[in-house]
């Protein structure tokens, strides 16, 4: 509706309309209409830049590189990226984290295409800029990144790297207020790295940790915590607490089944580990 009054407008309101225009295409991007999205990311890159935007069209071409990524069009997306490195580096400096979150962009990328030794200098790269970044950046920025370096380094399956890079971030957000469901997050997913590397007593110590605060903070009822609960269960079965897993099993059970359904893939894992656990407790007419 507002794209049509600005056309019906005609150029009175150039900026507004490719703001707009940004916006849609960033709803686009989210519901997965990448070519609507490109269209629209680059109708207001263009007006922008012809309006003397410069400064902002940077963050604009970072959306046309994402929305280029999930169209599997590896080249414009680099080619969008370098735009925007560009941009970057001369309106911010060398050492801004918006330079580092279009290093972790390349990095995904090159991980994508296989190109690992490129990956991993993207990731190097944003992390100088995340180690020592400019007075005045919010915690909350660095920590993400750190979060998304991590998430490339676990593709990678360099397990131990992903999870001191999850670690950094833990400690910056444990300094910030109202971070709690942020933390264990990522409390859970170095639960789950552990693991997966066999280190079942620090995987359950991180799963007790998230599951006790997202507890506090209300979300005992989602199935994200349905999920960590599963996840604790299985840690407990390597651990041989069978009595305790048994437990975490059932909370996750009627939890998934309301919030996801009975045949769901993550409440059908859980009536599996039940059986199991079960079974191993002698409790066989369940």
């Amino acid at each position: 509706m507002a794209l049509d009054i600005h056309r019906k407008n005609g150029s009175s309101a150039v900026l507004e309309e490719a703001a707009d225009r940004r916006l849609m295409g960033l709803i686009c991007e989210t519901r997965g209409d990448h070519e609507a999205a490109l269209e629209h990311l680059v109708l207001a890159s263009m007006s922008m830049v012809a309006n003397g935007q410069e400064a902002e069209v940077a963050s604009v071409d970072c959306s046309i590189g994402d929305a280029y990524l999930s169209l599997s069009r590896y080249d414009e997306a680099v080619f969008a990226y370098q735009k925007a490195l560009t941009a970057f580096k001369t309106t911010k400096g060398e050492n801004h984290p918006a330079i580092g979150s279009v290093f972790v962009r390349l990095a995904d990328l090159y991980n994508r295409t296989g190109k690992l030794r490129e990956s991993k200098s993207y990731c190097e790269n944003a992390l100088r800029i995340y180690e020592k970044p400019p007075l005045g950046i919010p915690p909350e920025e660095i920590a993400s990144g750190l979060t998304d370096v991590s998430a490339i380094y676990e593709s990678m399956n360099d397990l131990d790297q992903a999870i001191k890079l999850l670690q950094k971030a833990l400690k910056i957000y444990n300094d910030c207020p109202g971070q709690q469901s942020t933390i264990a997050g990522i409390e859970a997913q170095i639960g789950v790295m552990y693991y997966m590397l066999g280190n079942y007593s620090e995987s359950y110590n991180s799963f007790e940790g998230a599951i006790s605060k997202l507890r506090a903070c209300g979300q005992r009822k989602s199935a994200f915590f349905g999920v960590a609960l599963n996840q604790m269960g299985l840690a407990c079965v390597q651990c041989y607490a069978i009595h305790e897993a048994v437990q975490l099993f059932e909370e996750a059970k009627s939890i998934l089944e309301q919030e996801c359904g009975s045949y769901h893939l993550d409440t059908l894992g859980v009536y599996s580990n039940l059986a199991g656990t079960y079974d191993a407790s002698g409790r066989y007419q369940y």
